[in-house]
């Protein structure tokens, strides 16, 4: 997949009311007093600053996302509310700037589903997260596989659904990377798009905390 493309994309929608998630990770992630948190593709900052508040002054969050525009957006925004404890960081996914063990929590809304190599980025949430740390992730499944046509398509880009991999596929992947406790919180039914069929969900697991329990 382009990444530049998607960073011009991204850069222009920062700018304007676009509501670019499919899912609401957030809303079941429920940070607690403390915590260290990472959102990956964390856009305008929207959810790292509530986060943010909900950690206190003894927690921090990160907010990860490739695009120069979103970033750029996100830390007006944190200045706006005067958030001290927020730190926003441009990487991609497969290889996130941030230490070993770092983070209690990470959420992701409707990010994950672009990266190619998504073992390679569930790899890094796992070397992030502590010993019985945890992620809350809404994303986009495919019930087959995407056509290649749709692969660089900007529009489907946009919409977060061209790089969508199977469910089976992508609950395997989860487990490959060595999370256990996995569970699907909310699962819509499939829809069309173009000549795909995919469907949304958020599902939640945990890093063991005996550390890593795949084979890799």
């Amino acid at each position: 997949m382009d990444f530049s493309a998607i960073n011009i994309r991204y850069g222009e929608l920062a700018t304007t009311e676009c509501c670019l998630s499919c899912g609401g990770a957030i809303n079941y992630a429920k940070p607690k007093s403390g915590e260290v948190c990472v959102d990956l593709g964390s856009g305008r900052g929207t959810d790292v600053l509530r986060m943010a508040d909900e950690v206190g002054e003894t927690g921090f969050v990160y907010g990860i996302d490739i695009s120069e525009g979103m970033l750029e957006k996100a830390r007006q925004n944190a200045a706006k509310f005067e958030m001290k404890n927020v730190r926003f960081v441009q990487c991609e996914l497969d290889k996130i700037e941030l230490a070993d063990g770092i983070a209690d929590l990470v959420i992701s809304n409707c990010t994950i589903n672009h990266a190619t190599d998504k073992e390679a980025v569930w790899s890094e949430i796992y070397r992030i997260l502590k010993k019985g740390g945890r992620f809350v992730v809404s994303d986009i499944y495919s019930t087959s596989p995407i056509p290649a046509e749709y692969h660089n398509d900007p529009v489907a880009v946009a919409e977060c659904w061209a790089g969508a991999i199977t469910r089976d596929e992508y609950i395997n992947t989860l487990a490959k990377a060595g999370f256990t406790g996995i569970e699907v919180i909310e699962e819509s039914k499939p829809y069309l798009k173009g000549k795909a069929e995919v469907a949304s969900l958020t599902i939640a697991g945990k890093k063991p905390l005996g550390g890593c329990c795949c084979s890799r």
